[in-house]
């Protein structure tokens, strides 16, 4: 028999073992020093479980490797996806104030709204990418002050698009949300998207209009509007410092008003959130803390029959349970260009949301072109776009490759590049790094502890 290769963590009184796969298993630390020092009988319980989990490996079997390169060819399947999902900005302008605004420098907006012919050409190079689905995001600012643009991107799409499938989406705070939209919505097949932070006081605290005045009860009426048209309304709660009081009544929230999960976001150290951190910001151990109260107040809801699930976590579940999951920010390498694109109002085209954020900072420097002058080709070669492909390989950086959690994690360039001035993690086990780890550390607790009832509802969550 033969060591795979392996990470390991020291966790409470057992060592946490995982592998490229994504496979886990507990062992005692005599069991680990054993496996060291290749002293394991095969014949016993521990012996056949690092072999049926791949810690270890018969050299003998030929077929090892070929069966385990499809293992791999999966995890890493959203390299063969291409750039799926298109975000359209189709304005800069909000009537929102958001208090963490990561669109929004903090001391200036620009006000850009996106015309027809920056739209058709945007479209055009969208519909250049080789996957066959796509999903076509509209974005802002606040993407229904310029609704008409929104429409004359879905109509042209239809028109233009011959080889591909497409779904559409808008993240909207809804305060503007008309009948006329609702309607649109609803014969397109929209996915809609809110930001919804918490309880009343809360939400209007992080995210009140610009004037001040309370945005809560019109997003609340808008999701009962677009509901009772048969429209699926998600919802995005972001942390700030004063959200780290009301975990419980945060999640009670979303459960009273009828969501079937929660997504709980860290702040992005982006825009207007970098400007006010000292006001909304925390540290890693403050939002862990939160979070730990959050996941156990979710856990206690499915205790009594209910099905309700906290999303992030459920991504790292389905990461950990061997599932693709082409969720962005954790790929290795990231979805930055050949995952994603954003299309800007004045037609600039960049790596992803994030990327676009930090050119409202004053930062073009993840911009890969122009829907004047690009194709999709062009965009793809842009060294830019390489570096960051490159920069967030998770196993050729420092730290991350040899950490337990590196097949269930990723980085983000645009994050690394705002934070250090460089698109590789020169801080690793920094706030990104921590937050993740964090909540992994919350789950594997969860696994270590093997209650049969709370594994059901992780269960649950993944399938």
């Amino acid at each position: 028999m033969k060591l795979n290769y392996f990470n390991f963590k020291k966790f409470g009184d057992q060592i946490l073992m995982t592998n490229d796969f994504g496979e886990f298993m507990f062992v005692s630390e005599i069991d680990f020093r054993n496996v060291i020092n290749d002293n394991i009988d095969m014949e016993s319980e521990i012996g056949e479980k690092l072999l049926d989990r791949h810690m270890i490996y018969d050299e003998t079997n030929l077929s090892f490797s070929n069966i385990n390169r499809y293992r791999i060819r999966e995890i890493k399947n959203h390299l063969n996806m291409s750039t799926s999902l298109h975000i359209f900005v189709v304005t800069t302008a909000c009537n929102v104030g958001c208090v963490y605004c990561q669109a929004n420098n903090g001391t200036r907006c620009s006000g850009l709204f996106m015309d027809k012919e920056t739209a058709r050409r945007a479209v055009d190079i969208a519909l250049e990418s080789p996957t066959k689905s796509l999903t076509f995001e509209f974005q802002g600012g606040e993407p229904l002050l310029n609704f008409e643009i929104i429409k004359y991107i879905v109509e042209y799409s239809k028109e233009a698009n011959k080889t591909h499938s497409i779904n559409y989406t808008v993240v909207s705070n809804l305060t503007l949300l008309t009948d006329e939209m609702i309607t649109y919505f609803r014969e397109n097949n929209f996915g809609v998207s809110t930001s919804l932070d918490g309880h009343e006081f809360l939400h209007n605290k992080n995210r009140p209009y610009k004037d001040g005045g309370h945005t809560y009860r019109d997003v609340i009426k808008s999701i009962d509007r677009l509901r009772e048209a048969g429209i699926y309304v998600g919802a995005i709660q972001t942390t700030t410092k004063e959200s780290l009081k009301y975990p419980r009544e945060i999640v009670d929230t979303y459960y009273n008003l009828g969501f079937n999960s929660i997504f709980i976001r860290p702040l992005t150290p982006l825009g207007k959130a970098t400007k006010n951190w000292n006001e909304i910001g925390y540290s890693p151990d403050e939002f862990l803390d939160f979070y730990s109260e959050v996941l156990d107040a979710v856990i206690a809801i499915n205790e009594k029959g209910v099905f309700f699930k906290e999303e992030h976590a459920t991504i790292l579940l389905k990461r950990i349970d061997g599932q693709f999951v082409n969720y962005m920010e954790l790929r290795s390498p990231c979805g930055a260009g050949i995952g994603q694109l954003a299309y800007y109002p004045d037609g600039n085209i960049f790596t992803c949301d994030e990327g676009r954020m930090l050119h409202e900072m004053g930062d073009s420097i993840f911009c890969l072109g122009n829907v004047n002058k690009s194709t999709y080709r062009s965009i793809i070669d842009n060294g830019m776009c390489k570096a960051v492909c490159a920069s967030s390989i998770l196993e050729t950086i420092p730290t991350c490759c040899d950490c337990v959690y590196q097949a269930y994690c990723g980085t983000c360039p645009v994050v690394s590049y705002a934070a250090d001035g460089d698109i590789m993690e020169k801080s690793p086990r920094g706030y990104r790094c921590k937050i993740y780890a964090g909540m992994l550390d919350k789950l594997f607790s969860l696994f270590q502890k093997n209650e049969d009832n709370t594994l059901n509802i992780l269960q649950s969550w993944s399938n």
